[in-house]
């Protein structure tokens, strides 16, 4: 794993605190950061107004590293309070930065929200949970979190994910890996984009397990799209033991090659990492929480992008284990 710089984009002051004016005035008017349709629509009419300074940072991923890291934000390390000890008792903690984080959003496409995960809202807290140290979901600690796709078992899935920091006292790193990166034989190439094995719901979506014991539908690992190739990746939610010899061996070789192109990126306060979800896995380095209010605490948010082409046309037939996806407005 690599420690290389990722392209970076600079807020200015003067955008910087237009962000935080607007979200301050939103918050003043409908008194909360839960996503009710009268928050979203001021969202919406809010980051129709902005001007071309900030429409130029949020452009799209424009590398092949697939991720770019907005620099700028101002966060106050004692006014945002300590770190919630899980997602259910976080309630408005931090809510100007929810906000923030979804003005942003709104300006790179339309933001995503799951019925069934964390009470439906378009922005999640992402801090350690007592109890789930050991699992595959951002409540982990204890354990490597896999490299994989943003909620991979979903055709609805989203484009872009952001990671927006608001505490991250030990330098906690968010590991990334770009398939544009990734050298891959030919033949592994034809192996994985056919639909071999289904990607499995995770554990952050309970009401999903039902489903996933009726037929889940096989989905290709890469596809072929018409800038290069793009992948849909959870290795700890895939049942690689149902594939061929030859598919788990390009698989185990695809992963590999993951780990050689990965980088790691350390998010201090106020910066927000921008991923293209069709092009890079995430993940991210075990750590040893302490419960005490100071543990790492991010925010996330994910967009899916109007009238994008990355993905295969059959997606559309998926049932998505029963989970709907919520847009904040469509476009």
């Amino acid at each position: 794993m690599s420690t290389a710089a990722v392209p970076v984009r600079h807020l200015d002051d003067r955008t910087v605190s237009e962000l935080r004016q607007a979200a301050e005035q939103i918050l003043a008017e409908c008194g909360t950061s839960a996503t009710t349709p009268r928050l979203l629509g001021k969202v919406a009419q809010t980051a129709a107004g902005f001007g071309d300074s900030l429409r130029h940072h949020c452009r799209p991923v424009d590398t092949a590293d697939g991720l770019f890291v907005l620099r700028g934000l101002d966060v106050d390390d004692e006014a945002i309070g300590p770190t919630p000890a899980g997602w259910a008792t976080a309630g408005d903690s931090g809510a100007r930065h929810d906000i923030q984080l979804l003005l942003l959003a709104t300006v790179m496409g339309n933001p995503l929200a799951w019925e069934g995960q964390q009470d439906g809202r378009f922005v999640h807290n992402i801090v350690p949970s007592p109890g789930h140290e050991s699992e595959q979901t951002g409540a982990s600690s204890a354990v490597l979190l896999s490299p994989h796709t943003e909620d991979a078992f979903h055709p609805g899935r989203a484009h872009l994910l952001m990671l927006g920091c608001l505490r991250n006292h030990d330098d906690i790193a968010t590991t990334a890996a770009s398939i544009r990166k990734a050298r891959l034989a030919d033949e592994d190439i034809a192996l994985l984009t056919r639909p071999v094995v289904p990607i499995l719901p995770d554990d952050a979506y309970a009401e999903a397990q039902g489903y996933a014991a009726e037929a889940p539908p096989p989905v290709p690992t890469l596809f072929a799209a018409e800038d290069g190739l793009t992948l849909r990746f959870d290795p700890a939610y895939t049942p690689l033991d149902e594939a061929h010899a030859p598919y788990r061996a390009a698989y185990r070789r695809l992963e590999a090659e993951l780990a050689r192109v990965s980088v790691a990126v350390s998010l201090a306060p106020g910066e927000v990492l921008v991923v293209d979800n069709d092009l890079v896995v995430h993940g991210r380095v075990p750590f040893r929480a302490r419960y005490d209010g100071s543990d790492r605490w991010l925010k996330r948010a994910s967009v899916r992008v109007p009238g994008r082409r990355s993905r295969p046309l059959a997606e559309a037939g998926e049932h998505g284990y029963g989970q709907a996806a919520l847009e904040a407005h469509a476009r």
